[in-house]
């Protein structure tokens, strides 16, 4: 809980979320029985949690061969300030690799905020490299909801 709570606060510093709604989405949401998030904790001598990954499985829609349709997406890598720079997110990154070549993903995409040069070097130096061809978008709430009411009464795919 505690390092969800601090990696709410890294990316937004002025929302404060409570405790129990952040239970809540741990227990119900991300550690659900329908969740397809599987998650790996890393550990101090202690037993304090110092860092996590989140990874999701996919197959791809338009490499159909055995040898690459296999996928892994890393939704989160989070490592608590305390212990950046410790070997605490190369020790993760294994972690996600291993699992990912046990279910024979040809490949591991994430992204990373362009201005978050110290996770880029992190990464760079792992021998990951950027995609140049790629670029990220989203859709807030406001925007999907701009979506669906400028669709109206058009039929599903």
């Amino acid at each position: 809980m505690d390092l969800l709570h601090e990696l709410h606060t890294h990316y937004n510093p002025a929302s404060a979320v409570p405790r129990q709604a952040m239970h809540r989405h741990l227990v119900e949401k991300l550690l659900g029985r329908d969740s397809a998030i599987q998650l790996v904790v890393a550990f101090n001598g202690e037993s304090k949690i110092t860092g996590f990954a989140a990874v999701i499985l996919l197959h791809s829609l338009v490499e159909p061969e055995p040898e690459v349709e296999g996928q892994c997406l890393l939704k989160e890598l989070f490592v608590s300030e305390a212990y950046r720079s410790s070997g605490v997110g190369r020790a993760l990154m294994v972690w996600v690799a291993r699992y990912a070549a046990t279910h024979r993903c040809s490949r591991i995409d994430w992204s990373v905020k362009a201005t978050n040069t110290q996770g880029r070097a992190f990464y760079e130096g792992l021998g990951a490299q950027l995609v140049p061809d790629r670029m990220s978008y989203r859709l807030s709430r406001e925007g999907i909801e701009q979506l669906v009411t400028r669709a109206g009464g058009e039929s599903d795919a």
